[in-house]
Parts: C-alpha cells; structure tokens; sequence
C-alpha cells in the first residue's frame, strides 16, 4: 500500500472514482460513502453499477471529461485507466491527490485483524464467496469485497461489524502487490493478461511475492495457503517460512479432499486435515473446479477460527455466485447457463461440468475478451470450444483495448469445425436457439457484456 493513502483519507472530503461502474470500484465508492466521504465517479457507458449508484444519491457521468472531477480533492483509478484519460490528465493538472484502487483497498482494509486475500488465476471471485458465505453463517460478520454478487449479499459486497476482512485480490498489473494480507490464498496459477504478463514466469513471480506479503509486512500471525496439486504452488510452498496446503491428489497436503464421488456433474468427498477425516462434503455447486475452491475457503475458514461443522454445514448449502455456472431459465426443453469463463482453462472446465450434466448436446456461445488474450491462447481456445457438440461465436469485448493485433471471432470461427460467427447478439440468439433441443445445455460464456445473450434466449 502506498504509504501517503492513509495521510490523504484523512485530509479529504470528497472522492471522485474513474470507472465507477466496474464491480471493485463499485464496492469502494460505497464502502467510502459509508466512511462519510463525499463520492462522485464517472464510466465510459452506463450499466447496472452506475443505476445503482445514482439511486444511492451518488452523482455518476458518463463519459470522461475534465470537468467532471468536481470539487473533487482525491480522485481513485484502476489499472484499466490509461494515463491519457482526460480525468488523470484534469487531476494532475490541478494537483488534485490519484489513489490507485489497490492502494485505497490496501487502506480500507488495514483496521482488520484478520485480512484474507483470495487470489488465483481461476476460482477466485466463488472461493471468496464460499470464504464469505461461511463466515456470514458462523456469525464472524466479516466484510468482504469480491469480484461477484451473490444473492446473500445483495451485490459484490457487504460491510460486517466483525474483525475479519476478505477481499479478491486481483494479479493484474500486481494490483494484489498493493494490499495487505494477514492470509494469502492462491488457487493456481495459470498464463493470462497477456498485455501486461510477458511470460508465466512473471506471472509466477508476481504470484510468489503475493505470498511473501504476510511476512515482509509484519502482521500477526502470518499464514499462506496454496494447493499444491499446482507444480507452480508446490514449489513455492518449499520457499516459504511455513504455509498451509490443499489438494485434491497430493495426498501429502495438509487439507484433502478424499474418497471424492461425482454425480451428474455434482462432487461428494470427505475432507481430511493432517490425515484425518474432518467430515462430508456434498456441493451443491456443479465441477471438478468447485472442490479445489471449496477446499481453500475450509482452510481459510479454520484459519479465522470457524469450527469444523459450522464450515461443512455452511459449504454444503452454498449456492454459488452470479455469472459462475448460473442457470438463467430454458428454451424449448434446454437449459441456459451462463458464466464468466474467459480463459481456456475456464472454458474447458464449464463445458467438462456440463457434459457430465447432460447426455444430449453443449452448445457454447463465446465472447472473446481483449485482442491480447485472444491473440496470446488463440490455439487454446481453439482447443477447447472445439469440446463442445456447437459453437456460436460473437464479436471480441475489446475492455480496455483496440484492435491492432488483426485477431476476430470470425477467423477463430473458420478454425472450429462447425462454428457460428454471430456478428450481432440477435443472431447469436437465433442461432442458439434454431440449433437446440429438448435435454441440450447451452453455455453463455465470456466476461463481457455476453451475459444478455443467456436472458434474451429464455425470453419468450
């Protein structure tokens, strides 16, 4: 954390958020106007965030122009906003104090005892609301920042009376090297962010210094928790002071989930800590994936001081988190999912978990995200959309880029035996549902704006 931010939250009174329609920037903007700060924020387009917002009294732009900093004495950035943004060119020029958006985290969270990053390649956003969901039920009343709403939480985020905070900790741009854990989780580490990451061993490296932050910062009991069925986390593990361990088949970690049983797509094991059984587990979240996720928030639920059944009983009626393999309705005896899967790794999972959920066909309907991502894994996603019976492939999200990499939906379709292109979302709807039959799965993926696409299928 930037060492001048607790200085500057002091002194100010009114804070302006670049990009406060993104899910972490909406979190803080409330979280500040709770603090009794005054907020004002602006976003490119308007959304469900920034309605939100404005129905809490708080004045949001669209658009970004100059004057829109206000009487603005701090102004909060991402690592999304470029310095060329007529905002941050507006505050520099009238020496108006930028937090970047970890650092304010890294603040905010700072009056916590206990403080747990989840971090991660994948999994991040449901293990931290497995973590909170546990929490919530044990009566810790954490508060909790996630990339993810739930319905228990009524959005991404929730401020609790308890001594704990869990947070998402992000790895973009090492925006998680800003914060300040008492406990880091990582989950796996897997390439992405291909426009900042030259290589998975920087990524890596990023990952190993989120893991030393409990230490090199001092706090009071230090902990870290990997799993180790990740080669990457197994190595690091042996480096560090002392963490904590999970896996699935390194039957030497110190969390296991054995004797695991899959039915339909759902996945039953008993947990042993230190070899022994701790008890049952039953998800009620479909995957492979969901074990390892649920595995790390049981380590971090024992680290905060969660009893052995509270922690099962809370895990094994959680209901998962929105845009996470959530069912949105059917068309004609198919039923609709949608997910934020963005990444191959992702993609390949989902569609796994569905085909071991139906017999008939998986139809996928993609929204690639960013030109760097797409250009960097492009043989990867081919890959594995090429697992799905159909693919429907809609227009790159472009996010925070431009085209200047020559990549398109269209050629990735002419790649994928079989493959749509849909050049609008209307068609990618037609095409969905002209193809689909009674007992088929369609998955709406992507981290876009590709989520209408799975509500406009169901409207009837």
């Amino acid at each position: 954390m930037n060492s001048k931010v607790p200085d500057i939250m002091k002194k100010v009174t009114n804070i302006h958020f670049i990009g406060i329609g993104g899910v972490n920037m909406y979190a803080l903007a409330i979280a500040c106007k709770k603090e009794g700060y005054q907020v004002t924020g602006s976003d490119i387009s308007e959304g469900t965030f920034t309605k939100r917002l404005v129905n809490m009294g708080i004045d949001v732009k669209i658009g970004h122009a100059p004057e829109n900093l206000g009487n603005a004495e701090a102004v909060v950035y991402t690592a999304a906003i470029s310095p060329d943004n007529p905002e941050i060119k507006a505050a520099l020029e009238k020496k108006i104090h930028l937090i970047y958006r970890a650092d304010l985290l890294g603040y905010l969270m700072s009056r916590y005892g206990i403080r747990v990053g989840i971090s991660g390649s994948h999994g991040k956003s449901t293990t931290t609301s497995m973590l909170s969901h546990i929490l919530i039920k044990s009566g810790i009343d954490p508060t909790v920042m996630s990339g993810a709403e739930t319905d228990e939480m009524s959005g991404s985020f929730r401020i609790g009376e308890g001594d704990v905070f869990v947070y998402e900790a992000c790895e973009y741009k090492n925006s998680f090297l800003h914060t300040n854990p008492t406990v880091s989780v990582i989950l796996n580490i897997d390439y992405d962010h291909a426009d900042y990451f030259e290589s998975i061993e920087e990524l890596t490296k990023s990952f190993d210094e989120f893991s030393k932050l409990p230490y090199v910062n001092n706090v009071k009991n230090p902990l870290v928790i990997l799993n180790v069925d990740d080669e990457r986390l197994l190595d690091m593990s042996k480096e560090l002071p002392f963490s904590v361990t999970f896996g699935v088949y390194n039957r030497d970690a110190d969390y296991v989930a054995a004797n695991f049983k899959e039915k339909d797509g759902f996945y039953t094991f008993d947990i042993h800590k230190n070899g022994l059984n701790e008890g049952t587990l039953e998800l009620t979240v479909p995957g492979k994936h969901n074990m390892y996720n649920a595995l790390a928030a049981y380590a971090a639920a024992d680290a905060c001081g969660v009893g052995t059944e509270e922690a099962i009983d809370a895990l094994s009626d959680f209901e998962g988190t929105k845009r996470r393999f959530e069912y949105v309705g059917s068309y004609s005896g198919a039923n609709v999912y949608i997910d934020y899967a963005h990444h191959p790794s992702e993609i390949e999972a989902v569609i796994k978990t569905a085909k071991t959920m139906t017999k008939k066909r998986v139809i996928v309907i993609f929204e690639p995200h960013t030109y760097s991502r797409t250009k960097a894994l492009y043989n990867d996603f081919v890959r594995v959309l090429s697992e799905a019976d159909s693919v429907i492939l809609t227009d790159i999200y472009p996010a925070r880029e431009t085209d200047t990499l020559g990549m398109s939906s269209e050629k990735m379709s002419m790649d994928i035996k079989g493959a749509f292109y849909a050049p609008v979302y209307d068609s990618a709807v037609s095409f969905a549902r002209s193809g689909s039959e009674k007992g088929d799965i369609i998955l709406v993926l992507g981290a876009g704006t590709i989520n209408k696409v799975g509500k406009m299928i169901v409207e009837q």
